[in-house]
């Protein structure tokens, strides 16, 4: 599958003003600063479609693109990031499960993870909460560019055998960096599979 168009459409902290669910949706989420913006501009081809910060926390709303006119990009909002207030940090979840438990079109949520870090918490626990409520997930590690292959091959192990501790099968992994455009056939297969196992 390739991306020919790709649109903005909407912004919204309400779940409930979302687009009609007429169409699949394939959300992206992650642990603020993790690379989210810069993974979809790459996978859109278009440099400015997801509005990137070097401010952790920039995302705080639901935002819907229109893809070949066909399915629908989610960007969500970042978790766990400890400079937002309490407050507006626990409006984040609130949306975050919203829109993950109230959201029927949704065909697949990615879970975006550096792969620069060790297993952290806050991604474990995501992880965890979202497969067991039978949401279907795949985990995209970022910014591999910035690892040797070797110690991206080490980190990716430890992940995997942190996962099989609970899980009994891992879910899929595509490895990925915005900056080298790696990941990106990969990922538009996955999703091209799914919309074509809808029809």
């Amino acid at each position: 599958m390739e991306i020919t168009q790709s649109e903005f459409v909407s912004s919204y902290a309400d779940v409930r003003k979302c687009p009609p669910p007429n169409k699949p949706e394939f959300a992206f989420i992650g642990r603020s600063n993790v690379g989210k913006s810069s993974l979809i501009n790459m996978l859109t081809k278009r440099k400015g479609l997801a509005k990137t910060s070097s401010t952790p926390g920039k995302t705080q709303t639901i935002n819907h693109f229109i893809i070949n006119n066909s399915w629908y990009l989610v960007d969500l909002p970042g978790y766990g990031y400890a400079s937002v207030s309490q407050e507006k940090r626990e409006g984040f979840g609130k949306i975050i499960e919203q829109y993950v438990l109230q959201r029927e079109n949704v065909h697949c949520l990615f879970i975006l993870i550096d792969a620069r870090l060790k297993p952290q918490k806050k991604d474990l626990d995501f992880i965890y909460w979202s497969g067991s409520r039978g949401i279907p997930i795949c985990l995209l590690f970022t910014k591999s560019d910035k690892l040797k292959k070797n110690e991206l091959q080490k980190n990716m192990s430890l992940y995997q055998s942190t996962l099989l501790e609970t899980w009994e099968e891992l879910p899929p992994i595509i490895i990925t960096s915005a900056t080298e455009k790696m990941g990106r056939t990969e990922l538009l297969t996955f999703i091209g599979n799914a919309l074509a196992e809808e029809k």
